[in-house]
């Protein structure tokens, strides 16, 4: 993994390339982000970097022999410990699943621990760090560099580690082994232990932006600029849920939401009824996805009507309509609206008929839109 990989994120990139270049290297490092950011890909680059062999001012050389082989993910000096499963056996360690591990992360660095339990075909089963990868923590930092300056060890989750691992990991921290780098890749710190936390230096790894997604969909999966704007609405900066949605996306979201919010207004409910057979025929996901977008849209259009400078691009096919609309909500109705369509997802998320909460919310919404 190459800094060049990974859409955006020049600010963390920068501070990255800096410390390295400044000799200024933490022992620890937190690299702290939400599902489906970057701080995995993020902490992959910066161990790439670490170790290359003719780094160059804004990434690895990505020739040499260190840059190749963790390219691949089969470094020597590099090591990795990730969640499994929650069985007390010994079997369940990161180093007995390393071949799945590689092709995972090499297929898509941004996935989550559904995504890998499910990989490992342990969808069923709650993800941790046993206790026995204390050992493996130990073992790993009592060795000595093979090849390159750096011996690395990456932590994907630590917020799952048994509490043996964590005073393991703690011991190590207190004591850093000489050239022993640890990244730690985690999606929330309450878990980890405040010790922990205090002997490590944190990145913080924001969310995607909407412009870093839709130029990712556009220019990797080939998605249409108008669907592209649609998913980043959707996703709330969670690279792995627009690739998903990606995949899974079947209908126009702009075009029906604009004509329901266009019936609603008019009181046009038998044209709601026919829109209530299309909102069915989605299916539950499109479903709780529409109405999630609908949300979206919403908070869009409010801030749109309070300061257009805070919307920074609105496709030109969405202009007029956002423009128009933004009239129509306010903070006083705006509440209610979300509500409204809260209520439906959690009626939709329940197996409720389809319809019948389309309509009803329907009707409410009209109300709202004339307050």
């Amino acid at each position: 993994m190459f800094f060049s990989d990974i859409p955006g994120h020049a600010e963390t990139k920068k501070l990255l390339l800096k410390s390295v270049q400044n000799r200024h290297v933490a022992h620890a490092q937190l690299f702290m982000g939400a599902e489906g950011s970057a701080n995995l890909a993020l902490a992959l680059a910066y161990a790439t970097y670490l170790n290359c062999e003719n780094p160059q001012p804004e990434d690895s050389c990505g020739t040499c022999a260190s840059c190749s082989k963790m390219n691949k993910l089969v470094h020597p000096d590099m090591n990795f410990v990730m969640p499994v499963t929650s069985a007390k056996s010994k079997e369940s360690l990161s180093q007995n699943f390393l071949t799945e591990w590689r092709e995972f992360v090499r297929g898509n660095p941004y996935q989550t621990l559904n995504d890998w339990m499910q990989f490992i075909g342990a969808e069923n089963k709650q993800g941790n760090i046993s206790k026995d990868e204390s050992r493996q923590l130990i073992r790993f930092s009592s060795l000595k560099a093979f090849e390159a300056e750096f011996k690395i060890i990456l932590i994907w989750l630590p917020e799952l580690m048994h509490i043996t691992a964590s005073n393991a990991l703690l011991k190590l921290l207190e004591e850093p082994p000489a050239k022993t780098i640890f990244l730690l890749v985690a999606n929330s710190s309450e878990k980890i232990l405040a010790t922990i936390l205090s002997r490590t230096q944190k990145v913080n790894v924001r969310a995607f932006s909407d412009e870093e997604i839709i130029n990712y969909l556009e220019e990797n999966l080939q998605v249409e600029e108008a669907v592209a704007h649609q998913i980043a609405n959707l996703a709330d900066g969670n690279l792995q849920a627009a690739m998903k949605l990606s995949r899974e996306l079947t209908s126009d979201y702009f075009s029906f939401f604009v004509q329901w919010m266009r019936n609603c207004y008019a009181n046009k409910f038998g044209e709601v009824v026919d829109m209530s057979d299309e909102f069915q025929k989605l299916g539950r996901e499109n479903q709780k996805a529409f109405l999630h977008y609908a949300l979206n849209n919403l908070r869009r259009v409010l801030l749109y009507g309070v300061d257009q400078r805070l919307v920074p691009f609105i496709p030109p096919g969405e202009q007029d309509f956002v423009g128009k609309f933004s009239k129509l909500i306010n903070p006083a109705n705006v509440t209610r609206l979300s509500e409204e369509l809260s209520n439906a997802h959690y009626h939709i998320e329940r197996n409720a008929n389809p319809k019948i909460v389309f309509v009803d919310s329907s009707i409410q919404i009209a109300k709202y839109l004339k307050s």
